[in-house]
């Protein structure tokens, strides 16, 4: 089918990112019926490369997906990584940090779920928490202990947890493991209605919760955190995804396809034997043959 979009949702290091320029519902040239096609094949690419991934060992993969309330990002990972190995794949879904966590730092959490070597690791929702929801209501951060005032959390230290995540993630790409951002980049007009069909489709009511409409209120102000995390933190090594979230199946195949671009940028090897180990594989098989 020629698609690739990789390129066009990239937001390159400096590049100046501004939300509104983004289309939320942009489809390109795919209608949904060859968007469901293609990821079926894709889906069978993933299979593969995650395989590969596993057997050469050398390298993990981290891919952190950040959105508003309702973007899709269940039901993304649900259909990107459905037919993946489930040994070499975890999700980690980060909540309101426990009180435990809240006596560390606000990185501590994340290392305990990074995925090992040979591994695809998945966080939905990540440390970004500590840059956007603590951005829109920064007397959350008043639960770490170490600040008395919201007065505290002036653009000095806004600006040292933006280092701090540069440093996190530059640290880990620099020991092995490619770490791809995805920002399901929703609008408001569509989250309404996605909160409407949770309302109103009775085995989508566990999915919705009072605090949302809440939370939407705030709106204009998680865009603009958002608008800002991904210009301070988007790397070459650590880079954001912008993709456009309105249809959920033009998201799945623009978000498969990244990843995918992304593992073949690794350069997975199957292990290659010695000539030992061929010669034990060799007797192996000449010792089965001979089985009656």
């Amino acid at each position: 089918m020629g698609y690739n979009f990789s390129d066009d949702f990239l937001i390159k290091e400096n590049s100046k990112f501004e939300i509104k320029k983004h289309n939320t519902s942009y489809k390109g040239n795919i209608n949904k019926d060859e968007a469901k096609q293609l990821l079926e094949i894709e889906n069978e690419k993933l299979r593969v490369l995650q395989e590969k991934l596993y057997a050469d060992g050398s390298q993990s993969l981290l891919i952190i997906l950040q959105a508003m309330d309702a973007a899709g990002k269940d039901s993304l990972i649900e259909h990107v990584f459905g037919g993946v190995n489930p040994q070499g794949c975890e999700v980690t879904s980060f909540k309101t940090p426990s009180s435990k966590e809240y006596s560390h730092d606000f990185l501590w959490r994340q290392y305990h779920a990074l995925p090992e070597k040979g591994k695809i690791g998945i966080f939905n929702r990540s440390h970004y928490e500590s840059v956007l929801v603590c951005k829109v209501h920064p007397e959350y951060n008043l639960s770490e202990k170490v600040w008395k005032d919201v007065k505290q959390f002036d653009k000095k230290f806004w600006e040292n947890r933006y280092e701090s995540i540069r440093n996190f993630e530059k640290h880990l790409a620099n020991n092995g493991t490619k770490i791809i951002k995805i920002f399901l980049n929703v609008s408001k007009e569509e989250q309404k209605q996605r909160f409407l069909d949770r309302i109103n489709e009775g085995d989508k009511n566990w999915k919705f919760s009072s605090g949302d409409i809440t939370e939407r209120g705030f709106w204009d102000d998680y865009m603009k955190a958002y608008e800002q995390v991904i210009n301070e933190t988007s790397t070459a090594s650590a880079p954001w995804f912008v993709i456009p979230a309105d249809q959920k199946w033009f998201s799945r195949v623009a978000a498969i396809q990244i990843i995918i671009d992304k593992l073949d940028e690794m350069n997975l090897q199957y292990p290659k034997l010695s000539e030992n180990e061929k010669n034990g594989l060799a007797e192996s098989k000449a010792k089965l043959e001979s089985e009656k």
